[in-house]
């Protein structure tokens, strides 16, 4: 290697950290190591940022797994056999990075790294939930949105983990049976990307993305994306083909099933309850459900917004194009507030946005979260607040990779 950095080092895994990789410590200084476990003896490559830094400058290192010394007794042999420690790390696909823990394990370790979250950001004293499993199994074939990546060579894969380096690999284990036929099928394609999504008609949609797609003739307008249909209890969901959607085909009523649970008792007709960040109107429709005939949706995406407004205007609904904090900005003086379900991106929501929504007053908050660390930063900021954590769930939506989903009830 360029700088001083080992290039082999053997290491004690003592822990696991936000975002799927292994903790351990050489000389003092944190190593993340890929494709390990806590409690294991492993094997590990350092692999310096691009650039060359010199590593000795660098407050952690990170490093792949490249031989088990000493495994743990969760390990197994990888879902994935492309992405199996036995491989060179350089030749291991992304997307699976607990494929190589038993399924009960991975729900521990994911509620650890809650745990970890919430004593680090919310401000201590919140106990993380267990993390539920929502599928009997192993766990495979779960995945109704795929996304791969093609080269300039035309070699069609996902990317290497954290890496923009495609592996062309002969199978897809965590998606849908006919999205992974699909996905093993493509040829010929021009370099870009490709997403495979299977809506609930169970036909797969292929949408090429060229990183040179062709400018429409001046004047044309763009074709509509394709509309597809998605459905949660007995309610139908429109939505664009390439459009957000819950990629576990359980995801959307289990989240709703959870919301609902969680807010029952806190919706009425008198007052005014909000969806931010509502996508299509998944939530709005929960709101409506539990009673609730004043309700806004707020969602950015101006597409997004008129089909949430076509699946539950109906509902006395009104979808709202427009960014959060700018919606809640103008909202003070808008009446008595009632639930509002927070479903924010990877991100989340930030001081501005709960701040926001603490001048509302409402009576309930329903947070939505993917990110552990984003909702305990939140969850922080509302406890400053003075608002309450009253309830949290947390649901393996994503078998065999470090990404899970938590609900949280918050109230004064």
């Amino acid at each position: 290697m360029t700088s001083s950095a080992p290039d082999l080092l053997d290491l004690d895994i003592t822990g696991i950290a936000h975002g799927g990789t292994a903790v351990a410590r050489h000389e003092g200084r944190v190593v993340f190591v890929s494709d390990a476990i806590p409690g294991e003896r492993v094997r590990a490559r350092v692999v310096l940022p691009e650039g060359g830094a010199d590593a000795e400058t660098r407050s952690f290192w990170r490093a792949e797994t490249v031989e088990v010394l000493d495994a743990s007794p969760h390990r197994r042999p990888h879902l994935w056999t492309e992405a199996d420690v036995e491989n060179d790390p350089a030749a291991r696909p992304g997307g699976a990075d607990f494929g190589h823990i038993a399924l009960d394990h991975q729900r521990v370790l994911k509620r650890q790294v809650l745990s970890e979250a919430l004593d680090r950001f919310a401000g201590g004293g919140l106990d993380a939930p267990e993390i539920e499993a929502v599928e009997s199994g192993d766990g495979a074939g779960w995945r109704t949105r795929l996304t791969l990546h093609v080269d300039d060579e035309g070699r069609v894969g996902p990317f290497a983990a954290r890496s923009h380096r495609v592996i062309p690999v002969g199978s897809h284990p965590l998606a849908r049976p006919a999205i992974a036929e699909a996905a093993l099928a493509l040829r010929g394609e021009a370099p870009g990307r490709v997403e495979l999504v299977e809506p609930a008609d169970g036909r797969v949609r292929v949408l090429r993305r060229p990183d040179e797609a062709p400018r429409p003739a001046r004047g044309a307008r763009r074709p509509a994306p394709e509309v597809v249909h998605e459905v949660v209890g007995d309610r139908r969901f429109q939505v664009d083909a390439g459009g957000f959607w819950q990629v576990h085909p359980r995801a959307a009523s289990v989240l709703d099933a959870a919301v609902y649970g969680l807010l029952d008792g806190h919706v009425d007709e008198q007052s005014s309850h909000l969806d931010l960040y509502g996508g299509v109107g998944l939530f709005a429709a929960t709101l409506a459900d539990l009673g609730g005939t004043r309700i806004s949706t707020v969602e950015s995406s101006r597409r997004a917004t008129e089909h949430a407004q076509a699946n539950v205007g109906a509902l006395g609904v009104t979808a709202v194009t427009a960014r959060v904090d700018r919606f809640l900005a103008g909202r003070p003086d808008a009446g008595r507030t009632g639930a509002v379900v927070l479903d924010p991106p990877r991100a989340g929501a930030g001081r501005r946005v709960v701040e926001a929504i603490d001048a509302l007053r409402p009576d309930a908050v329903a947070y939505v979260a993917c990110d552990p660390v984003a909702l305990a930063r939140d969850l922080g900021t509302f406890r400053d607040l003075g608002w309450n954590v009253d309830r949290m769930r947390g649901f393996d939506l994503f078998p065999h990779s470090h990404h899970f989903e938590v609900v949280a009830l918050l109230t004064r």
